[in-house]
């Protein structure tokens, strides 16, 4: 079959033909129908091999949805032909933060050197992928897979971010989202749909902050050194009672950090690499600095009745497996409007 993956430290992804998979006892066989193109493989695509500790090569492409194919022995609760999401961040299973469901805080992951697929595993830009267990398949129950599988990370991330900060996010408040893309377009419906907060956007062109402004942002900002300032003004002086940063770059987590109000939240969900300093003085009062990562496996089952009810609507660009390259190439330069999704077998 024919794959993407990434081969060579620092080097493309590429095209290459692999054999096909075959399911052991426990595992599941899916044909790709979608798999979702993401700013994280890039920044693990980026990092020098001092840094990167994932063997290469491996498929890329942490969000997929498929048909199965086959089921290995063991396996109960599927059949073939069964239309599925992929629960990303695989863990072991059995620790006390997987027994409820948060295999993304698996406990026992990197002594077991269990990795997402996409990220170490193989992955879905596939013509097919290898789940190492059925529980981390959701039916999709008739959801289109294309506009489905950014789901499984663009919209479970923000998801999991926003309910921590939904007490806060009450009549009158406001929340700002910093970066309007894949994720955080999501971010924005999912404000509207499970909050009343004013949602502020910030990106650094117009198309992005036109995109916002579609998916429902009440404002929009040019993400710059003043950012802050006209969060600021537009919320009476007072800043935003919860901040979502889903760059993470040095600039952009102190635009959040100088957004917030008294009490605020400051998710900094984005990897690139920026950090807030937390002391008496540095921060608004009594304001909470989070990191968090992707969501668990209940989270995924809300945001896809999310879905179903039309409170979500993904806003993709579609490519073939021998476009997926171009894919990757568009969003490193900026070019992606929402989420790049590779059609695998269409």
């Amino acid at each position: 079959m024919k794959a993407l993956q990434y081969r060579t430290i620092g080097g493309p992804p590429e095209l290459v033909s692999v054999p096909d998979p075959e399911p052991g006892p426990g595992q599941v066989l899916l044909r790709v129908t979608a798999a979702g193109v993401c700013h994280s493989d890039i920044a693990v695509m980026s990092m020098p091999a001092e840094v990167l500790s994932i063997p290469l090569p491996f498929t890329l492409g942490h969000e997929g949805a498929g048909t199965v194919a086959a089921l290995g022995s063991g396996v109960t609760g599927l059949s073939v032909g069964d239309a599925v999401a992929v629960y990303g961040p695989w863990g072991c299973g059995t620790c006390a933060k997987c027994a409820q469901g948060k295999e993304n805080y698996c406990l026992r992951a990197e002594e077991l050197g269990i990795r997402p697929p996409g990220l170490g595993a193989d992955g879905a830009i596939a013509e097919y992928m290898l789940v190492d267990n059925a529980r981390h398949l959701v039916p999709i129950d008739g959801l289109d897979p294309v506009t489905t599988v950014p789901l499984t990370d663009a919209g479970l991330t923000p998801y999991h971010a926003i309910k921590v900060s939904v007490p806060k996010l009450v009549a009158g408040s406001t929340a700002v989202v910093i970066g309007t893309g894949g994720l955080g377009h999501v971010a924005i419906q999912l404000l509207r749909a499970m909050t009343p907060a004013r949602v502020i956007a910030l990106d650094v062109n117009d198309d992005k902050l036109a995109l916002a402004r579609q998916v429902g942002a009440h404002e929009t900002v040019l993400s710059d050194a003043a950012a802050a300032a006209k969060v600021r003004e537009l919320t009476g002086g007072l800043g935003a009672e919860a901040v979502f940063d889903f760059v993470g770059a040095e600039p952009t987590v102190a635009t959040a950090a100088a957004s917030a109000a008294v009490e605020g939240d400051v998710t900094i969900v984005g990897i690139g690499g920026g950090t807030v300093p937390v002391g008496f003085g540095s921060v608004p009062y009594d304001v909470a600095v989070r990191a968090p990562y992707w969501g668990s496996r209940g989270e995924l089952i809300e945001v896809l009745n999310l879905a179903r009810a039309g409170a979500v609507d993904v806003h993709v660009e579609t490519y073939t497996l021998d476009e997926a390259p171009k894919a990757y190439e568009r969003l490193h330069d900026g070019k992606v409007n929402g989420r790049a999704v590779i059609l695998p077998n269409g």
